[in-house]
C-alpha cells in the first residue's frame, strides 16, 4: 500500500508503532520495522545514554527504518536530539512540547520530524515549523491525552494542513485502519495493541491486564491539574481520583504517581503502578507476534477499503 507516509518513511505499510515510555524498547521497535511498519523507540524520561544504547541495539536487529519518540519535557531532550543525529536515525516523533529548537539540526541531517498533536491549532503550528507529517491523536488513546476524539480530530486536521496526517487513538484492527483512511489519514499510529505483542518486553502482569480489560475499564486521571492521563483502572487510579476530588495539590498527586509506570511495566505491580492503555484494550484478546498483528490489520483494512458499497 502506497501513501505519502510510506514514501516519506521508506516503509511497506502505513503503520507506525506508538513511542510508549518504558514499553517501546528496541526489541519491539525492531520487530515492528521488520514486519513492514515503522518501529519507534520511546525515549520517555530516559537519559541520552540509554537512548543511544537502544538505537544501537535496534540497528543490530534490523536494517529497516525505525524512529525515536522524544518527550520534549525530558531534562536531557537536548542531548537526545543530538544522539538521534549522531546515530543516523531518520525519523523522530515528538510529544509534550514544540520541537522547533531542534528542527534546523534535524532537517540538516535529513531526519523526518512527525509531532504528535491533539488540536488543529498545534497541527498548523507544526506544519509552519517544518514538520514532515503530524500524528493527530484522539482522546481514546492511552497515556497523556487531549480532549477531542479521533473521529472528530482527524478530519479537521486533514482539512487544516497540507502535510500527511497519521491517525491515532482507538485503532486496534483493520476496521480502525480503514476508518482512519476514510477520514483522510494516510497512516495510523497504534500503541495499545503492540503492548501485547510477543516481542514487547513489558511484564506479563501488564499484558494480562490489557488483555482482560473491558470497554469501560479505562480511567482518566490528572484532569484537575491539566495533565490528563488514560490508564486502566486499578488501586492507584482510584486513590488518585479520590485525592483529586478532595482537592489535593499537584505535588501530592505527583508523589502518588512518581515511578508508577515503571512499577507496572518492569516490576509487574498492576495494583499500585500505572497501566497506560487506550480505550480499545477491550478489543485485544491475545498476545501475538508483531508480524501477525500487522498482517491482520492490513488484510482486514484493505478488504474494507476495497469493498464496494
Amino acid at each position: 500500500m502506497k501513501t505519502r507516509i510510506t514514501e516519506i518513511l521508506g516503509i511497506e505499510y502505513p503503520i507506525i508503532q506508538g513511542g510508549m515510555a518504558w514499553v517501546a524498547t528496541y526489541e519491539l521497535a525492531a520487530a515492528v520495522s521488520e514486519a513492514g511498519g515503522l518501529g519507534i523507540i520511546g525515549a520517555g524520561g530516559a537519559p541520552a545514554s540509554f537512548v543511544r544504547e537502544q538505537i544501537q541495539k535496534a540497528k543490530a536487529l534490523t536494517d529497516k527504518p525505525f524512529g525515536v519518540n522524544v518527550m520534549l519535557m525530558n531534562p536531557e531532550a537536548d542531548e537526545i536530539a543530538k544522539v538521534i543525529v549522531d546515530e543516523g536515525v531518520k525519523v523522530v516523533t515528538t510529544g509534550a512540547g514544540n520541537p522547533a529548537k531542534y528542527m534546523e539540526m534535524w532537517k540538516a541531517a535529513n531526519v523526518k520530524v512527525i509531532p504528535v498533536v491533539a488540536s488543529v491549532a498545534l497541527a498548523k503550528l507544526m506544519e509552519r515549523g517544518g514538520a514532515d507529517a503530524v500524528v493527530a491523536e484522539g482522546t481514546e488513546s492511552g497515556g497523556h491525552i487531549g480532549s477531542t476524539t479521533t473521529m472528530a480530530l482527524v478530519p479537521q486536521v486533514v482539512d487544516a494542513v497540507n502535510i500527511p496526517v497519521i491517525a491515532a487513538g482507538g485503532i486496534a484492527d483493520g476496521r480502525g485502519f480503514a476508518a482512519s483512511f476514510m477520514l483522510g489519514a494516510e497512516g495510523v499510529q497504534i500503541g495499545t495493541r503492540f503492548v501485547v505483542a510477543s516481542e514487547c518486553i513489558v511484564h506479563e502482569n501488564y499484558k494480562a491486564m490489557v488483555i482482560k480489560a473491558k470497554d469501560i475499564d479505562s480511567a482518566v486521571t490528572g484532569l484537575s491539574n491539566g495533565h490528563p492521563v488514560r490508564s486502566i483502572r486499578n488501586k492507584m487510579t482510584k486513590e488518585y481520583t479520590k485525592l483529586e476530588k478532595e482537592g489535593a495539590d499537584f505535588m501530592e498527586l505527583e508523589k502518588l504517581t512518581l515511578g508508577s509506570l515503571r512499577k507496572a511495566v518492569v516490576e509487574g505491580d498492576v495494583s499500585n503502578g500505572t497501566i497506560m492503555a487506550g480505550q480499545i484494550a477491550g478489543m485485544i484478546k491475545k498476545e501475538q507476534p508483531c508480524k501477525e498483528i500487522i498482517d491482520e490489520i492490513m488484510s482486514q483494512g484493505m478488504e474494507l477499503l476495497n469493498k464496494q458499497f
